[in-house]
């Protein structure tokens, strides 16, 4: 389910943006949607809304603005360059996460796992290299985005919460709406008012411009949620493989979907970073259940 509803957002997505180029505008729809699923799920009580306080709100404003930073900034490198190749850009985002550890968090990352990110980085370049749709807005967004989710994640360390992990996402979705609303507002609003929507609605018409919103926004909100739920069940390891499998995935079916020309060049550089990917994660998730292990020994 995470991995359809992920193709699906990821197809349905670039399909907005080929007659509707607004990502900050999109971005605050995705969030939106996702709000208001939250907001009727607590009013009937699945899942029963869990307390916030001060102190929980402080830790969970950092996480939020990193995931509002790095949600908007994906969305305008979707909405500049073929999604494959944003996934592509995409899959250097351990890389970010192994030099936020050593040089920001202090912790030691062994050699072997440095080792493992060479064939990511060396990957990335060779596709970027002859990527057709290549721009530099797509590839610095997509980069941003990059560290944007690795300062979250080291945040979200620092805010571990025995909440779980439904009302945890609702509460980042909200605070991470609220702060993604003004830039659509000054950045986009002027041109949306003057012809964004009316483009928008003569290109496909009002029904299917309002379902294409209103769904993308679902899915958004659920494969994000299934893969917060998928991560709290199952090893850290299964994860990581099945994070490295959806991004092929989603590679695989955006091409097929949008009928991309990519070059030989930009193919084998797409599987060696993937292949990168899987390394590293693999490495790291037996690095993580080794110290558990000495944990409970």
């Amino acid at each position: 389910m995470w991995y359809f509803l992920n193709v699906i957002f990821n197809i349905l997505n670039k399909k907005i943006y080929n007659y509707f180029p607004y990502p900050y505008f999109v971005s605050v729809v995705h969030l939106s949607v996702g709000v208001v699923y939250c907001l009727v799920s607590w009013s009937v009580g699945l899942p029963k809304r869990a307390p916030m306080d001060s102190n929980l709100l402080k830790l969970l404003i950092p996480v939020a603005v990193c995931h509002a930073l790095g949600h908007v900034t994906s969305n305008v490198s979707f909405a500049a360059v073929a999604v494959s190749f944003a996934h592509t850009i995409k899959a250097l985002e351990p890389f970010f996460n192994a030099a936020a550890s050593q040089f920001i968090l202090g912790q030691q990352i062994p050699f072997a796992l440095w080792l493992s990110l060479a064939p990511v980085v060396f990957g990335v370049s060779m596709a970027s290299l002859t990527e057709l749709s290549f721009n530099w807005t797509g590839f610095i967004s997509a980069m941003i985005s990059n560290i944007s989710f690795t300062y979250r994640s080291i945040y979200s360390k620092k805010a571990m919460t025995d909440m779980d992990s439904t009302n945890l996402y609702a509460y980042i979705s909200i605070i991470a709406l609220i702060v993604c609303i003004p830039p659509a507002i000054i950045l986009e609003g002027p041109q949306l008012l003057q012809h964004g929507f009316k483009d928008a609605v003569v290109k496909v018409g009002w029904t299917k411009f309002i379902s294409d919103l209103f769904w993308v926004g679902m899915f958004y909100h659920l494969y994000n949620q299934l893969a917060t739920n998928t991560l709290e069940r199952v090893a850290p390891l299964t994860h990581a493989v099945g994070n490295v499998l959806k991004r092929v995935f989603v590679i695989g079916f955006s091409i097929i979907a949008f009928g991309n020309k990519i070059t030989m060049q930009t193919g084998i550089g797409t599987c060696i970073a993937i292949v990168g990917v899987a390394i590293y994660s693999y490495i790291k998730a037996k690095m993580e259940e080794e110290k558990r292990q000495m944990k409970t020994a």
